[in-house]
């Protein structure tokens, strides 16, 4: 046995003790004595010795192991899950539900199907918007929230503790809407009258202010032709019929050449008022090709919903006010009509004019008067 004390590197002293057991173990214990005598230390190491020699070196206790962590599910796992449980769980329209789906199935699972939700990370989600740099910053957008509501949804499960990842949209401009003038609609409905269907959809559009599934769902019992308006309570979607964008109908009162519009059309094929000749409901490809024939021999730029923006512009040029435009749009937010508001040519020409006025004239009301008059 060899008991050894030596100077400990941070003061006191260090006792080295070494001894071979009968089976041949060598037996060794390296530890710093609590005893600040050099003497005192020397007992302790013999006291320390004999212990060892009787019963041996303690073993090491074993560190507790971690409890292992339980696997979280993968994107393409959590996707169908997340369609189910939360957006049809929660009515979405058939239109938002195959949105979700679509963006899933086209963008977040090839880029993050293979990686667990917790495991998404900020880089990952910045380098999908170097993947879609050829789209609409809006497009990007729609993706993104897809995404950020999927993680949030599966915080709200269990599923994973936290958001894993910053994600941040992309800033969109926000510019006016594409409409028709004043001579660009007369020159449309006139080339539309040709054909009575395309005639029903060009002045339900651009004077009513009904998107595209609500003219497809409009039905007769919603036309009340001696109070001379409209209710749109529905919407259509490739078959699907569910309440108007915005989640509550409106009444729109009906203009003179709608009212007799509508009175020419009136027929028994069906419940619907724009239907085909055997009474069956229009689809929405069958509506913008109508649109498409008619712009084309109109010579104007084709398309369905820019009846709507023409109906809620030709307002805003008349002097109506953004509330009552918003009304009769069925716009959930006045930021959305103040895109209509567009200004005549008549008044940004009055505008323009005061810079023309004399110095120090006056301009009241559209007169010109001398200063001091």
């Amino acid at each position: 046995m060899s008991v050894t004390i030596r100077p400990y590197v941070t003061g006191g002293w260090e006792v080295d003790i070494r001894f071979r057991q009968p089976d041949g173990t060598l037996v060794r214990e390296r530890t710093k004595c609590p005893l600040s005598a050099k003497s005192a230390a020397m007992r302790w190491a013999d006291a320390r010795a004999r212990v060892l020699l009787a019963e041996g070196k303690p073993q090491m206790k074993p560190l507790p192991q971690k409890e292992a962590r339980p696997r979280t599910c993968t994107l393409r796992e959590f996707a169908e899950r997340f369609l189910d449980g939360y957006a049809r769980a929660n009515r979405e329209k058939p239109s938002g539900i195959a949105t979700k789906e679509t963006i899933l199935r086209i963008h977040l699972v090839p880029a993050f199907g293979e990686k667990s939700l917790d495991a998404i990370t900020t880089e990952d989600v910045q380098r999908l918007k170097v993947a879609l740099k050829g789209r609409a910053p809006k497009t990007v957008n729609n993706v993104l929230t897809v995404l950020s509501v999927a993680l949030k949804t599966a915080v709200e499960w269990g599923v994973i503790e936290r958001v894993p990842c910053v994600i941040k949209i992309l800033a969109t401009p926000k510019g006016t809407a594409s409409f028709y003038d004043f001579e660009e609609f007369e020159r449309l409905v006139k080339e539309a009258q040709t054909d009575p269907l395309a005639y029903l959809v060009t002045v339900l559009g651009g004077e009513a202010g009904l998107r595209c599934g609500e003219i497809m769902a409009l039905e007769w019992s919603d036309v009340d032709l001696q109070k001379r308006q409209l209710c749109v309570a529905r919407s259509e979607w490739k078959g699907h019929v569910t309440v108007p964008k915005g989640g509550r109908l409106r009444y729109v009162p009906l203009t003179v050449r709608l009212a007799a519009a509508l009175k020419n059309a009136r027929h028994m094929r069906g419940p619907r008022v724009v239907c085909e000749a055997d009474g069956q409901s229009l689809t929405q490809k069958r509506v913008q090709g109508l649109m498409r024939r008619v712009a084309c021999r109109a010579h104007v730029k084709p398309g369905v919903h820019i009846l709507r923006h023409t109906f809620c512009s030709h307002l805003a040029m008349r002097g109506a006010p953004a509330r009552a435009i918003q009304e009769l749009a069925g716009h959930q937010d006045l930021g959305t009509t103040q895109r209509y508001m567009h200004l005549s040519p008549a008044a940004l020409d009055a505008a323009i004019r005061l810079l023309d006025a004399p110095s120090g004239a006056q301009v009241r009301g559209g007169i010109l008067e001398a200063a001091g008059i």
